[in-house]
Protein backbone atom coordinates (compact mmCIF):
# COMPACT_ATOMS: atom_id res chain seq x y z
CA UNK A 1 0.00 0.00 0.00
CA UNK A 2 1.42 3.41 -0.96
CA UNK A 3 1.93 6.11 1.71
CA UNK A 4 -0.89 8.10 0.10
CA UNK A 5 -3.28 5.13 0.29
CA UNK A 6 -2.17 4.37 3.83
CA UNK A 7 -2.98 7.92 5.00
CA UNK A 8 -6.38 7.91 3.28
CA UNK A 9 -7.26 4.49 4.70
CA UNK A 10 -6.30 5.54 8.25
CA UNK A 11 -8.26 8.78 8.05
CA UNK A 12 -11.40 7.08 6.69
CA UNK A 13 -11.23 4.14 9.09
CA UNK A 14 -10.88 6.34 12.15
CA UNK A 15 -13.68 8.67 11.04
CA UNK A 16 -16.11 5.78 10.64
CA UNK A 17 -15.48 4.26 14.07
CA UNK A 18 -17.53 5.23 17.12
CA UNK A 19 -15.78 7.75 19.40
CA UNK A 20 -15.17 5.71 22.54
CA UNK A 21 -14.39 2.50 20.67
CA UNK A 22 -11.83 4.35 18.55
CA UNK A 23 -10.19 6.09 21.48
CA UNK A 24 -9.16 3.05 23.47
CA UNK A 25 -7.25 1.09 20.77
CA UNK A 26 -5.62 4.29 19.56
CA UNK A 27 -4.57 5.16 23.11
CA UNK A 28 -3.10 1.70 23.63
CA UNK A 29 -1.11 2.13 20.42
CA UNK A 30 -0.04 5.64 21.43
CA UNK A 31 1.14 4.53 24.87
CA UNK A 32 3.56 2.13 23.21
CA UNK A 33 5.19 5.10 21.46
CA UNK A 34 4.73 8.10 23.77
CA UNK A 35 4.69 8.82 27.50
CA UNK A 36 2.76 11.55 29.29
CA UNK A 37 4.70 14.18 31.18
CA UNK A 38 5.39 13.35 34.83
CA UNK A 39 3.40 15.19 37.47
CA UNK A 40 6.54 16.18 39.40
CA UNK A 41 9.86 17.80 38.53
CA UNK A 42 12.10 15.10 37.03
CA UNK A 43 15.35 14.13 38.70
CA UNK A 44 18.54 15.36 37.04
CA UNK A 45 21.73 13.30 37.02
CA UNK A 46 24.41 14.46 39.49
CA UNK A 47 22.39 17.53 40.43
CA UNK A 48 19.91 17.14 43.30
CA UNK A 49 17.16 19.69 42.81
CA UNK A 50 16.25 21.84 45.81
CA UNK A 51 14.04 24.93 46.18
CA UNK A 52 17.12 27.05 46.86
CA UNK A 53 18.81 25.83 43.70
CA UNK A 54 15.67 26.44 41.63
CA UNK A 55 15.32 30.00 42.93
CA UNK A 56 18.97 30.74 42.24
CA UNK A 57 18.74 29.24 38.75
CA UNK A 58 15.68 31.33 37.99
CA UNK A 59 17.52 34.53 38.92
CA UNK A 60 20.49 33.54 36.75
CA UNK A 61 18.21 32.61 33.85
CA UNK A 62 16.75 36.12 33.77
CA UNK A 63 19.91 38.09 34.64
CA UNK A 64 21.37 39.94 31.61
CA UNK A 65 24.54 40.71 33.58
CA UNK A 66 25.66 37.15 32.86
CA UNK A 67 26.46 38.47 29.38
CA UNK A 68 29.45 40.69 28.61
CA UNK A 69 27.20 43.48 27.36
CA UNK A 70 24.72 43.31 30.22
CA UNK A 71 21.99 43.04 27.58
CA UNK A 72 21.36 39.34 26.98
CA UNK A 73 20.07 36.71 29.39
CA UNK A 74 19.08 33.08 28.87
CA UNK A 75 15.52 34.35 28.55
CA UNK A 76 16.51 36.54 25.60
CA UNK A 77 16.73 33.54 23.27
CA UNK A 78 14.51 31.21 25.33
CA UNK A 79 11.70 33.59 26.18
CA UNK A 80 9.22 31.90 28.50
CA UNK A 81 6.50 34.26 27.30
CA UNK A 82 6.83 33.14 23.67
CA UNK A 83 7.09 29.36 23.80
CA UNK A 84 10.55 29.14 25.35
CA UNK A 85 12.30 30.44 22.23
CA UNK A 86 12.74 33.82 20.54
CA UNK A 87 10.54 33.38 17.42
CA UNK A 88 13.41 34.48 15.16
CA UNK A 89 15.02 32.58 12.30
CA UNK A 90 18.29 32.67 14.22
CA UNK A 91 18.99 34.48 17.47
CA UNK A 92 20.48 37.96 17.86
CA UNK A 93 23.39 38.13 20.28
CA UNK A 94 26.39 40.18 21.38
CA UNK A 95 26.97 43.26 19.26
CA UNK A 96 23.72 42.42 17.44
CA UNK A 97 25.39 39.54 15.69
CA UNK A 98 23.18 36.89 14.14
CA UNK A 99 23.63 33.31 15.33
CA UNK A 100 23.94 30.31 12.99
CA UNK A 101 20.90 28.27 14.05
CA UNK A 102 17.33 28.59 15.25
CA UNK A 103 16.99 28.60 19.05
CA UNK A 104 15.20 25.47 20.33
CA UNK A 105 12.60 25.85 23.05
CA UNK A 106 13.76 25.46 26.64
CA UNK A 107 10.34 24.14 27.66
CA UNK A 108 10.54 20.41 28.46
CA UNK A 109 14.19 20.41 27.31
CA UNK A 110 15.08 18.38 30.40
CA UNK A 111 13.58 15.35 28.62
CA UNK A 112 15.93 15.57 25.63
CA UNK A 113 18.74 13.02 25.45
CA UNK A 114 21.15 15.85 24.61
CA UNK A 115 20.99 19.57 23.94
CA UNK A 116 21.49 21.72 20.82
CA UNK A 117 20.58 20.66 17.29
CA UNK A 118 23.79 18.66 17.03
CA UNK A 119 23.64 17.19 20.55
CA UNK A 120 27.01 18.62 21.57
CA UNK A 121 25.89 19.19 25.18
CA UNK A 122 24.92 16.05 27.13
CA UNK A 123 22.66 17.89 29.57
CA UNK A 124 21.17 21.26 30.45
CA UNK A 125 24.08 22.23 32.70
CA UNK A 126 26.56 21.91 29.84
CA UNK A 127 24.12 23.66 27.54
CA UNK A 128 23.91 26.60 29.93
CA UNK A 129 27.66 27.12 29.68
CA UNK A 130 27.68 27.30 25.89
CA UNK A 131 25.78 30.50 25.08
CA UNK A 132 27.51 32.37 27.90
CA UNK A 133 30.87 31.82 26.24
CA UNK A 134 29.80 32.01 22.57
CA UNK A 135 31.05 35.18 20.90
CA UNK A 136 27.85 35.58 18.91
CA UNK A 137 25.62 35.09 21.94
CA UNK A 138 26.58 36.36 25.42
CA UNK A 139 30.33 36.69 24.74
CA UNK A 140 31.37 36.26 28.37
CA UNK A 141 33.94 34.12 30.15
CA UNK A 142 33.60 31.80 33.15
CA UNK A 143 35.97 33.99 35.15
CA UNK A 144 33.99 37.14 34.41
CA UNK A 145 30.72 35.43 35.33
CA UNK A 146 32.16 34.29 38.69
CA UNK A 147 33.62 37.75 39.34
CA UNK A 148 30.25 39.35 38.61
CA UNK A 149 28.45 36.97 40.97
CA UNK A 150 31.01 37.36 43.75
CA UNK A 151 30.67 41.15 43.54
CA UNK A 152 27.09 40.97 44.81
CA UNK A 153 26.71 39.73 48.41
CA UNK A 154 23.13 38.60 47.86
CA UNK A 155 24.19 36.28 45.06
CA UNK A 156 26.98 34.87 47.24
CA UNK A 157 24.44 34.10 49.97
CA UNK A 158 22.12 32.45 47.45
CA UNK A 159 24.92 30.24 46.15
CA UNK A 160 25.85 29.26 49.70
CA UNK A 161 22.25 28.25 50.38
CA UNK A 162 21.95 26.34 47.09
CA UNK A 163 25.33 24.57 47.34
CA UNK A 164 25.98 24.22 51.09
CA UNK A 165 28.41 21.30 50.68
CA UNK A 166 30.66 23.07 48.20
CA UNK A 167 33.89 24.57 49.61
CA UNK A 168 33.61 27.33 46.98
CA UNK A 169 29.89 27.62 46.19
CA UNK A 170 30.23 30.41 43.62
CA UNK A 171 31.67 28.65 40.58
CA UNK A 172 30.87 28.35 36.89
CA UNK A 173 29.84 24.72 37.41
CA UNK A 174 27.43 25.73 40.18
CA UNK A 175 26.13 28.54 37.97
CA UNK A 176 25.28 25.98 35.27
CA UNK A 177 23.77 23.45 37.68
CA UNK A 178 21.49 26.09 39.19
CA UNK A 179 20.19 27.03 35.74
CA UNK A 180 19.69 23.34 34.97
CA UNK A 181 17.65 22.93 38.16
CA UNK A 182 15.38 25.82 37.21
CA UNK A 183 14.97 24.67 33.63
CA UNK A 184 13.98 21.20 34.87
CA UNK A 185 10.83 22.82 36.31
CA UNK A 186 9.77 24.19 32.91
CA UNK A 187 7.44 21.37 31.92
CA UNK A 188 4.16 22.02 30.17
CA UNK A 189 1.33 19.47 30.55
CA UNK A 190 -0.82 19.52 27.42
CA UNK A 191 -4.18 18.15 26.23
CA UNK A 192 -2.30 15.21 24.71
CA UNK A 193 -1.09 14.24 28.20
CA UNK A 194 -4.63 14.36 29.54
CA UNK A 195 -5.74 12.12 26.66
CA UNK A 196 -2.90 9.66 27.25
CA UNK A 197 -3.96 9.57 30.91
CA UNK A 198 -7.51 8.56 29.95
CA UNK A 199 -9.48 11.74 29.22
CA UNK A 200 -11.21 10.94 25.91
CA UNK A 201 -12.54 14.48 25.56
CA UNK A 202 -9.07 16.08 25.74
CA UNK A 203 -8.55 15.64 21.98
CA UNK A 204 -10.95 16.56 19.21
CA UNK A 205 -11.95 14.10 16.53
CA UNK A 206 -9.63 15.77 14.02
CA UNK A 207 -6.74 15.63 16.49
CA UNK A 208 -7.29 11.90 16.99
CA UNK A 209 -7.33 11.47 13.23
CA UNK A 210 -4.06 13.40 13.04
CA UNK A 211 -2.51 11.24 15.76
CA UNK A 212 -3.49 8.09 13.86
CA UNK A 213 -1.91 9.48 10.69
CA UNK A 214 1.16 10.56 12.65
CA UNK A 215 1.64 7.00 13.86
CA UNK A 216 0.76 5.20 10.62
CA UNK A 217 3.02 7.40 8.51
CA UNK A 218 6.03 6.62 10.69
CA UNK A 219 6.46 10.11 12.18
CA UNK A 220 6.59 8.58 15.66
CA UNK A 221 9.67 6.53 14.78
CA UNK A 222 11.72 9.73 15.17
CA UNK A 223 9.28 11.79 17.22
CA UNK A 224 8.38 9.41 20.05
CA UNK A 225 8.89 9.27 23.78
CA UNK A 226 7.85 11.79 26.39
CA UNK A 227 9.04 14.80 24.36
CA UNK A 228 7.94 13.45 20.97
CA UNK A 229 11.50 13.73 19.75
CA UNK A 230 14.81 14.95 21.13
CA UNK A 231 16.12 11.41 21.66
CA UNK A 232 18.22 10.56 18.61
CA UNK A 233 19.84 11.86 15.42
CA UNK A 234 18.68 11.47 11.82
CA UNK A 235 19.70 12.70 8.38
CA UNK A 236 17.62 15.65 7.20
CA UNK A 237 16.58 14.62 3.72
CA UNK A 238 16.44 10.88 4.28
CA UNK A 239 14.31 10.35 1.15
CA UNK A 240 14.31 13.72 -0.61
CA UNK A 241 16.70 16.60 0.03
CA UNK A 242 14.82 19.74 1.11
CA UNK A 243 15.27 23.08 -0.59
CA UNK A 244 18.74 24.59 -0.06
CA UNK A 245 17.27 27.44 1.97
CA UNK A 246 15.71 24.97 4.43
CA UNK A 247 18.86 22.81 4.52
CA UNK A 248 21.82 25.18 3.96
CA UNK A 249 24.85 23.36 2.56
CA UNK A 250 27.22 25.13 4.95
CA UNK A 251 25.70 23.65 8.11
CA UNK A 252 26.57 19.95 8.26
CA UNK A 253 24.90 19.36 11.61
CA UNK A 254 26.33 16.69 13.89
CA UNK A 255 29.38 16.31 11.65
CA UNK A 256 30.84 19.35 13.43
CA UNK A 257 30.74 17.36 16.68
CA UNK A 258 31.85 13.90 15.54
CA UNK A 259 33.85 14.64 12.35
CA UNK A 260 32.27 11.44 11.02
CA UNK A 261 31.20 11.46 7.39
CA UNK A 262 27.99 9.58 8.18
CA UNK A 263 26.95 12.48 10.40
CA UNK A 264 26.87 15.07 7.61
CA UNK A 265 23.49 16.83 7.63
CA UNK A 266 22.41 14.76 10.62
CA UNK A 267 20.48 16.58 13.34
CA UNK A 268 18.72 15.72 16.58
CA UNK A 269 15.04 15.05 15.94
CA UNK A 270 13.23 18.15 17.14
CA UNK A 271 11.01 17.63 20.20
CA UNK A 272 7.47 18.51 19.15
CA UNK A 273 5.92 19.71 22.40
CA UNK A 274 4.71 23.32 21.97
CA UNK A 275 5.67 23.15 18.30
CA UNK A 276 2.61 25.22 17.32
CA UNK A 277 3.95 28.24 19.24
CA UNK A 278 7.66 27.98 18.39
CA UNK A 279 7.82 29.01 14.74
CA UNK A 280 9.96 29.35 12.67
CA UNK A 281 10.97 25.73 12.15
CA UNK A 282 14.03 23.56 11.54
CA UNK A 283 17.62 24.40 12.46
CA UNK A 284 17.68 27.03 9.70
CA UNK A 285 14.50 28.73 10.91
CA UNK A 286 13.36 29.26 7.33
CA UNK A 287 9.84 27.77 7.56
CA UNK A 288 7.22 29.84 9.34
CA UNK A 289 4.04 27.80 8.80
CA UNK A 290 3.49 24.58 10.73
CA UNK A 291 1.53 23.05 7.85
CA UNK A 292 4.49 23.68 5.54
CA UNK A 293 6.87 22.07 8.05
CA UNK A 294 4.62 18.99 8.22
CA UNK A 295 4.63 18.70 4.42
CA UNK A 296 8.40 19.09 4.20
CA UNK A 297 8.99 16.40 6.80
CA UNK A 298 6.56 14.04 5.09
CA UNK A 299 8.26 14.38 1.71
CA UNK A 300 11.89 14.64 2.83
CA UNK A 301 11.84 11.98 5.56
CA UNK A 302 9.03 9.62 4.51
CA UNK A 303 8.63 10.14 0.78
CA UNK A 304 4.93 10.85 1.30
CA UNK A 305 2.73 13.39 -0.47
CA UNK A 306 0.11 14.51 2.04
CA UNK A 307 -3.28 15.83 0.99
CA UNK A 308 -4.49 19.12 2.44
CA UNK A 309 -6.90 17.19 4.68
CA UNK A 310 -4.14 14.92 5.99
CA UNK A 311 -1.80 17.85 6.60
CA UNK A 312 -4.56 19.69 8.47
CA UNK A 313 -5.29 16.65 10.65
CA UNK A 314 -1.64 16.13 11.63
CA UNK A 315 -1.28 19.84 12.30
CA UNK A 316 -4.39 19.72 14.50
CA UNK A 317 -2.80 16.88 16.48
CA UNK A 318 0.40 18.89 16.91
CA UNK A 319 -1.67 21.71 18.42
CA UNK A 320 -2.68 19.28 21.18
CA UNK A 321 0.98 19.34 22.29
CA UNK A 322 0.75 23.01 23.28
CA UNK A 323 0.94 22.91 27.06
CA UNK A 324 0.40 25.11 30.08
CA UNK A 325 3.55 27.09 30.85
CA UNK A 326 4.34 27.44 34.56
CA UNK A 327 3.42 30.84 35.90
CA UNK A 328 6.56 32.95 36.05
CA UNK A 329 7.01 35.88 38.41
CA UNK A 330 9.93 37.96 37.19
CA UNK A 331 12.65 37.82 39.86
CA UNK A 332 14.07 40.86 41.62
CA UNK A 333 17.81 40.51 41.09
CA UNK A 334 20.68 41.48 43.40
CA UNK A 335 21.96 45.02 42.99
CA UNK A 336 25.38 45.76 41.50
CA UNK A 337 28.19 47.05 43.70
CA UNK A 338 31.26 49.14 42.97
CA UNK A 339 33.11 45.88 42.35
CA UNK A 340 30.72 44.56 39.70
CA UNK A 341 32.42 44.38 36.28
CA UNK A 342 31.12 47.01 33.91
CA UNK A 343 29.25 45.93 30.75
CA UNK A 344 31.14 45.81 27.47
CA UNK A 345 29.13 46.18 24.28
CA UNK A 346 32.05 45.88 21.87
CA UNK A 347 31.70 43.27 19.14
CA UNK A 348 34.27 40.48 19.47
CA UNK A 349 36.32 39.86 16.32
Amino acid sequence: MSPKSLFSFSLTALSCTAGLAAANPLREQALELFQPLPSTVPAVKDNPITPEKIDLGKALFFDPRMSASGVFSCNSCHNLATGGDDNLETSIGHGWQKGPRNAPTVLNAVFNAAQFWDGRAPDLAEQAKGPVQAGVEMANTPGQVVATLNSMPEYVAWFQAAFPDQPDPVSFDSFAKAIEAYEATLITPAPFDAWLNGDDAALSGEQKQGLSLFIDAGCASCHGGVNLGGQDYYPFGLVETPDAEVLPSGDKGRFAVTATEDDEYVFRAAPLRNIAVTAPYFHSGKVWELEAAVSIMASSQLGADLSEEETAAITAFLHSLTGEVPQVVYPVLPAETSGTPRPDGAVQR
